[in-house]
């Protein structure tokens, strides 16, 4: 993810490691299934916008080979430095507000990205601009309003508990710009930015591990806030991290919808 002045989840917490290492285990399949399908291989340009740490960027490093090119840029590059040698550069870049680091790119790539990107319309436009004829645009992002609860299966008061505390963290974003509902709207989007052969599909992960881990690290992550906000007390927090660690609970997380085209 990338960060602005207002974005809630700063990439240089200690927390936000533990976030990364979540969103790795729960989308990377997910999102390596759609990188293999749109063909990146030996040689191609690949920009991966919003790269936060470094699951992805290693991941196409490896696909494109000593011949290709993966430019890794974040508002907060902290994280993406242990990938900074051949054929990755690392770059600090604020895709909503600056111009994109080069051109005639193969595959433009951001995820969990555009939500919390206040001028999103600019960035879409700027990744878009960064392809060359026939390149290859995947977004992918999440859509919160979607499914907006922690526990959808909400059958007792610890389920309950979750799920305030769940909205509570989505008020939070909202105030901080994050477009909660940004990700069904992605193949429209793109379809009306000019890409061909547009498709799109979602992941809900319902409950896992990596659930739970997510769920653990954001709340602990944004806990002053939503103390601040009235949202929860610091004992609501307390007991909501034990019901989590104790593994009784199915914790899901907001879909994350895929979207892909070819720029003509």
């Amino acid at each position: 993810m990338t960060r602005t002045d207002g974005y809630l989840l700063d990439n240089r917490r200690s927390e936000a490691a533990e976030r990364f290492d979540a969103f790795a285990t729960l989308f990377d399949p997910t999102t390596f299934r759609h990188l293999e399908a749109l063909g990146v291989g030996p040689g191609w340009r690949c920009w991966e916008a919003g790269a936060g740490g470094t699951s992805v960027v290693s991941w196409l490093a490896k696909r494109v080979g000593p011949t290709g090119r993966v430019v890794a840029t974040d508002i907060d590059t902290s994280r993406l430095a242990p990938a900074g040698r051949p054929p990755v550069e690392v770059h600090r870049h604020d895709v909503g507000a600056e111009e994109p680091p080069g051109d005639g790119f193969d595959l433009v790539h951001a995820r969990l990205l555009l939500v919390h990107v206040p001028d999103r319309d600019r960035a879409l436009r700027s990744m878009i601009r960064a392809l060359r004829p026939g390149g290859r645009l995947l977004v992918e992002d999440a859509d919160p309003a979607l499914q907006p609860l922690s526990c959808p299966d909400e059958h007792g008061p610890e389920q309950r508990l979750a799920n305030r505390l769940r909205q509570g963290f989505r008020g939070l974003l909202a105030e901080r710009g994050a477009d909660l509902s940004y990700g069904r709207r992605l193949p429209r989007l793109l379809r009306e930015a000019g890409l061909r052969r547009v498709e799109a599909d979602a992941f809900f992960p319902v409950a896992s591990d990596a659930c739970a881990a997510l769920e653990s690290a954001t709340v602990r992550h944004v806990r002053d806030e939503l103390v601040a906000a009235g949202a929860a007390t610091d004992e609501d927090i307390e007991r909501h991290l034990a019901n989590v660690a104790s593994g009784t609970m199915d914790l899901a997380t907001a879909p994350m919808i895929s979207a892909w085209g070819r720029k003509p």
